[in-house]
């Protein structure tokens, strides 16, 4: 199992003129460390409008910035709103396959259709079009990577026949995701040959089910791409301390600071309830796990908030559902103080990360030996 770090970009009132420069700069202080220490990818959302819960509606630049200042580290833009409102699928292809070039082909690339009102309803977008374009635009955008020329007659856009340039570095393109945060999306992923990003709190049953059922369906799909991408992510929280009751006031108090922004925001499926957009999504989700009753002094099960060896616990249960992919969110409007963050990350990568990493291939015996 791979871990890596996921980005919302809050940033608390009252806003001065530092306080945005002040949350990207700290994020990009946590990707480089995270870079240095081994983690396998860093994610950044795009959302718009979402005061306080994200101001991150450039995740490309953001992980422009993150590509430029580390080594190893995968880039996921995670989520490319799928949406003509929002981006056209041809600017789409292009600016992800910059970030795969200038990135040395580290891109993992995630798409989706946003989740809130507040976003779709300020773009003037029709909640009940969002999955059809979605669908349109995953299969079109691989063939904007792939062929030489492109051209489309569709519901949602239409282009004559155009070279789409640049094309990405990693060949055939880079692996494709789609955020999961209602009920099904895991299955239109695996029937497209994606990646499923999880992107909202399921119990250990209920995710073991939908990565049987994953699996199950991927072995026979029909890819958008030239290639499968059979894995599958969640996302979880992250704070790590060698004393319980530190790790457990510290790591719940951004739990909680995270759902209470959630908790402000118009979900689609609230105001604009249909077939759509018919279940909680990734916060009202977080909500029911973080807040269950729990032992004292000790985080719902797991969430990812404790000693290394709670976290070890917790994060073997995700690793025997069949998940492939931990992705985490370190800190919530500036709630943690970025010295205990970095702590944080250096502590799980020396005591966690080494209980998850592969085992090394056996040396093969060298022939005739020494005397």
């Amino acid at each position: 199992m791979k871990f890596g770090i996921f980005y919302e970009l809050s940033v608390p009132r009252p806003w001065t003129p530092e306080a945005e420069h002040k949350v990207y700069k700290n994020a990009l202080e946590q990707v480089r460390l995270a870079d240095q220490l081994g983690f396998h990818n860093v994610w950044a959302v795009e959302h718009h409008f979402l005061e306080e819960y994200s101001h991150c509606a450039a995740p490309e630049i953001f992980l422009t910035a993150c590509a430029m200042q580390t080594e190893r580290i995968r880039v996921g833009h995670g989520i490319v709103i799928c949406v003509p409102e929002f981006n056209h699928p041809v600017r789409i292809a292009e600016r992800a396959a910059v970030l795969d070039i200038v990135s040395d082909g580290r891109l993992e690339f995630g798409t989706g259709r946003s989740a809130t009102w507040t976003e779709l309803g300020g773009f003037r977008v029709d909640p009940d079009n969002t999955k059809k374009s979605w669908d349109e635009f995953v299969h079109c955008i691989p063939k904007m990577w792939t062929q030489e020329r492109f051209s489309y007659d569709g519901r949602f856009f239409s282009m004559p026949s155009r070279a789409v340039l640049p094309k990405p570095y990693q060949k055939p393109h880079p692996p494709l995701w789609v955020a999961v945060s209602s009920p099904g999306t895991e299955l239109d992923a695996a029937d497209r040959g994606m990646g499923a990003l999880g992107v909202s709190f399921a119990s250990f049953q209920e995710q073991e089910r939908k990565v049987e059922e994953y699996r199950r369906r991927i072995r026979v799909c029909e890819p958008v791409g030239l290639t499968v991408n059979d894995q599958v992510a969640t996302v979880n929280f992250l704070y790590c301390h060698e004393d319980n009751d530190s790790a457990y006031k510290t790591g719940m108090g951004m739990v909680r600071t995270f759902n209470y922004l959630a908790g402000q925001l118009d979900m689609a499926k609230e105001v604009y309830p249909s077939r759509f957009y018919p279940v909680p999504g990734l916060l009202s989700a977080s909500r029911r796990q973080a807040d269950s009753p729990a032992a004292e002094k000790e985080a719902p099960e797991g969430i990812a908030v404790g000693t290394p060896e709670r976290l070890i616990r917790e994060l073997k249960k995700w690793e025997s559902c069949g998940v492939d992919r931990v992705n985490f969110v370190l800190n919530a409007a500036e709630e943690i103080p970025q010295a205990a963050v970095l702590d944080s990350l250096r502590l799980f990568a020396a005591e966690v990360m080494p209980q998850f990493a592969e085992p090394e291939a056996p040396q093969a015996a060298v022939a005739g030996g020494s005397d």
